[in-house]
C-alpha cells in the first residue's frame, strides 16, 4: 500500500551565553558568526519514509555516509512492521547554523604553518594555503563523529508509526471497494443459479438429437454396439457439461471467506491472493461450460469484477 511520513529532530543549540567551549561568538563585518572549533554543532536529523504498491517487501535506503552504519537497525525496524510494498527510507543531516564558521584554534594554525613550511621547502612553487582552505580544515578537524544510534531508531519508530497509520487509512478504502465488488459478485451468482435448469434442459435436447442421429446411423447398416457406445459417450459429455452448480457453490464459498477476512482485518494479503485466483478459476470454468448466452454474460461480468479485485488485493498487506 502507498503511504508517506516524515519527521525531524530538534537541533539542540549550545548553552546560552556560550558556544560549547565557554567563548562568546564574534560577528564579523561580513555577517558570519565566528564559532570556536570546539563548539557544539547545530545539526538536525530528518527521516522520510514512503511506500508504493508491491507484492513483496522491497526496501531501499538513501543515507549519508555518517548514517550508513545504522542501515541494519533501520532495516530490522521496517521488516518488523511492514510485510509488503516497495519502501524507501531517506535520511539527512542538516546543519541549522548555516551562517556559522568554525574558528581555527591557535594550535591548528601553528601546525598548518609548520606543515606549509615543510612542503614549500621541498616544493617552492606550491600555492600557499588560502583562508578558505584553513577554514575547511578547521571545520573538518572540529567535526567529531556523533553516535546517532538512539536518535535514529527513535525517530525511525515515529516515522514508521505515521506510515502505518497512513497505510491503514488506504487499506480501509481498499476494503470498502472490495466489499462493493463482493456484493456485485454475490448478485451474479444469484442470477446464475436459476439458469442451471434451463442449461440442463438445453443439453438434454442436444443429447436426444445426437442419440437420434446415432440410431439413424444404425439403421444405415451401423453396428448396434457402435450406436450404444456413442450414446454412452454423449451421456457422459452431457453430465459433465451441465454440472455448473458445483462451480456456483464454490464461488459462493470463496466470496464468503473473502468477506470474513475483510471484516476480521489484520494481515490477509497472501490469503486474498489465493482466494482471488480460485475465484478466477471458477469463473473461467463457468464460462467454458456455459451453453446459454446469459450464462456467458454472467461469466464475463464475474471475470471483470475479479480482475479489478486482483489489482487491489496485491496492494493489501
Amino acid at each position: 500500500m502507498t503511504g508517506y511520513a516524515s519527521a525531524q529532530t530538534h537541533a539542540a543549540p549550545p548553552t546560552e551565553g556560550t558556544t560549547g567551549g565557554g567563548a562568546t561568538p564574534s560577528v564579523g563585518s561580513s555577517g558570519f558568526v565566528a564559532v570556536p572549533a570546539n563548539s557544539a554543532p547545530l545539526v538536525r536529523l530528518g527521516i522520510e519514509l514512503r511506500s508504493v504498491n508491491s507484492r513483496f517487501l522491497d526496501i531501499a535506503f538513501r543515507l549519508p555516509d555518517e548514517l550508513r552504519q545504522y542501515e541494519p537497525a533501520l532495516r530490522d525496524l521496517i521488516q518488523t512492521h511492514c510485510k509488503r510494498g516497495k519502501v524507501e527510507l531517506r535520511a539527512n543531516l542538516e546543519n541549522t547554523a548555516t551562517s556559522a564558521v568554525s574558528e581555527p584554534s591557535p594550535r591548528l594554525l601553528q601546525r598548518l604553518s609548520m606543515l606549509q613550511g615543510k612542503v614549500q621547502s621541498w616544493l617552492p612553487d606550491v600555492t600557499p594555503l588560502s583562508v578558505v582552505d584553513v577554514l575547511r580544515l578547521s571545520a573538518s578537524e572540529s567535526a567529531a563523529p556523533k553516535d546517532w544510534g538512539p536518535e535514529i531508531v527513535a525517530l525511525g519508530t515515529t516515522v514508521i508509526t505515521d506510515l502505518l497509520q497512513s497505510r491503514q487509512r488506504e487499506g480501509e478504502r481498499l476494503a470498502t471497494m472490495l466489499k462493493e465488488r463482493l456484493v456485485s459478485l454475490h448478485t451474479l451468482v444469484q442470477q446464475a443459479s436459476p439458469l442451471v435448469p434451463q442449461l440442463m434442459e438445453q443439453q438434454r435436447l442436444r443429447f436426444l438429437e445426437r442419440w437420434k442421429e446415432a440410431l439413424n446411423l444404425a439403421d444405415a447398416h451401423a453396428l448396434p454396439d457402435t450406436a450404444r457406445e456413442r450414446a454412452l459417450t454423449e451421456a457422459a459429455a452431457f453430465a459433465i457439461r451441465v454440472d455448473v452448480s458445483e462451480e456456483l457453490t464454490r464461488l459462493g464459498s470463496h466470496l464468503e471467506e473473502i468477506g470474513r477476512l475483510l471484516t476480521k482485518g489484520g494481515e490477509m494479503g497472501k490469503r486474498l491472493d489465493f482466494l482471488i485466483q480460485e475465484l478466477h478459476r471458477e469463473a473461467n470454468t463457468l464460462g467454458s461450460k456455459s451453453a446459454v448466452l446469459e450464462m456467458t454474460r454472467i461469466s464475463v461480468d464475474m471475470k471483470v469484477l475479479i480482475e479489478q479485485m486482483r489489482e487491489q488485493v496485491q496492494n493489501i498487506e
